[in-house]
């Protein structure tokens, strides 16, 4: 199959990081599309490799980025896409480039605003503009706090255009032993949003409220 009919077939999702603490969180999301053999096109923001850079000890050079993303990964990149944030003519800048739908992880509070208010300022942005004028799933999860009230209207204005808002907030019910145990069940929460199967966390069954007696309640 020559590029042109693989270009063609090629439905990915977008996955964006920022420049918010939480950069293993998009390590996570994008292994867990990869295991699931989707393909992704990724977009990391300048601020967004300062913050790789100090929490994890990583660079991301454009000019390797093969070589970063696997280190960032842990495994190869697979099927996958970078896109320089400030390329306008960028694929995920069209609404004519088919996607599956975006991931902003994590997300800042500049960010949100800027697709909240259509501002389109760079890739991000734009990607995710583009995302909710063609009506595709964003996932968007912020990991600041605490949030203004303007940054909640205008999550709650992403909400009503039909962005999930999903706050990077583990669950230490799935028995997180770890600090990878609790990115992994924020990960897996994103890819159960869009749709995609993963391993990432033990789900809930119900075992600890049906062990519960009477008498066990607290006070």
């Amino acid at each position: 199959m020559d590029d042109r009919h693989r270009t063609t077939a090629r439905i990915p999702w977008v996955v964006a990081v920022t420049g918010a603490s939480g950069t293993p969180y998009a390590a996570a999301v994008v292994r867990g599309l990869l295991d699931a053999d989707q393909p992704v096109d990724l977009v990391v923001s300048k601020a967004a490799r300062l913050t790789m850079l100090d929490e994890t000890g990583l660079t991301f050079r454009e000019a390797q980025w093969e070589t970063d993303v696997k280190a960032f990964l842990g495994r190869d990149p697979g099927d996958m896409r970078v896109w320089k944030e400030n390329d306008f003519t960028a694929g995920p800048a069209s609404g004519s480039y088919r996607t599956r739908g975006m991931v902003i992880v994590p997300a800042t509070t500049a960010v949100v605003a800027g697709v909240a208010t259509g501002m389109s300022k760079d890739l991000v942005q734009r990607a995710a503009d583009v995302t909710l004028k063609e009506r595709r799933r964003l996932v968007i999860v912020p990991r600041e706090a605490p949030l203004r009230r303007v940054t909640l209207q205008q999550m709650a204005d992403l909400s009503g255009e039909g962005a999930v808002i999903l706050p990077a907030s583990p669950g230490f019910y799935a028995g997180g032993q770890d600090i990878q145990q609790l990115i992994d069940f924020v990960a897996g929460k994103v890819l159960d949003v869009i749709d995609v199967p993963h391993t990432l966390y033990t789900r809930w069954s119900g075992t600890l409220g049906a062990a519960r007696t009477e008498g066990d309640d607290d006070a």
